[in-house]
């Protein structure tokens, strides 16, 4: 079964706009969880512009589904996944400036130092996964480290998509399948996930060798109008019918 992990950042983000305690991404999890989530996804940013370090404290303290924690590869970062030791670690790239993670990892340009940051991860317990683009060059560096997990970055497909820019789109859309295929050929599992909604999962989805989505802000977006839950439950439903027809 195609798994869905439920990124929560965006929850954290409502939360801080106030300085309240309302509304509580642990709680968020928890409704994930019951509507069907396989995971949940929390990105701790340098910048901690959403979630923070006690959000990650109650996660593993309370959460009974699979934490996958993104983050940097800085040295901070890497202190605090093996204090917590979470059953996944994604490492992504990270730009203050950023509204989002706008790209993949550049792992052919850093593989000496990613092979060497990831490997404590590895002897502590932790899946490492690493946000790239379907770009075969990332793909084989990804391989040649030791990574476990790749996780296709699929924003450029979801914004042409939203564009009406559909010759780019369906060619992002095939090389999102190569990359899938390569990785696969690899021994790498494959995730995939960025901007990812109702109306653009279905063609990622039917692809055989993708075993997790995470999506978050769309389904915290649509939980304002039907509630997290519905919202989960109704991409979860979209996930499988796309997957049944593969």
């Amino acid at each position: 079964m195609l798994r869905l992990g439920v990124n929560i950042d965006h929850v954290a983000t409502v939360r801080n706009a106030r300085g309240t305690p309302w509304p509580d991404p642990l709680r968020a999890a928890q409704i994930a969880e019951a509507a069907g989530a396989d995971g949940i996804t929390a990105h701790l940013r340098e910048d901690r512009r959403h979630i923070t370090d006690a959000d990650i404290d109650n996660l593993v303290a309370h959460l009974r589904l699979p934490l996958n924690l993104e983050m940097a590869a800085t040295a901070e970062m890497q202190a605090i996944a093996l204090r917590h030791r979470p059953h996944a670690v994604c490492l992504v790239p990270e730009k203050r400036e950023e509204r989002t993670t706008e790209g993949g990892l550049d792992v052919a340009k850093d593989e000496a130092r990613l092979a060497d940051y990831i490997a404590p991860l590895r002897e502590a317990g932790s899946r490492v996964s690493l946000f790239i683009g379907h770009e075969p060059r990332q793909i084989e560096a990804a391989a040649r480290i030791g990574a476990a997990v790749v996780e296709l970055h699929t924003g450029a497909y979801c914004d042409f998509d939203t564009e009406g820019r559909i010759a780019e789109r369906d060619a992002e859309l095939e090389g999102l399948k190569r990359g899938a295929e390569l990785a696969h050929e690899l021994g790498l599992e494959v995730h995939a996930g960025h901007g990812l909604t109702f109306d653009t999962v279905g063609p990622i989805a039917i692809m055989p060798q993708i075993k997790e989505l995470n999506i978050g802000h769309f389904l915290i977006s649509e939980a304002l109008f039907t509630g997290l839950g519905e919202a989960i439950r109704e991409m979860r439903r979209r996930m499988d019918l796309a997957r049944s027809l593969d």
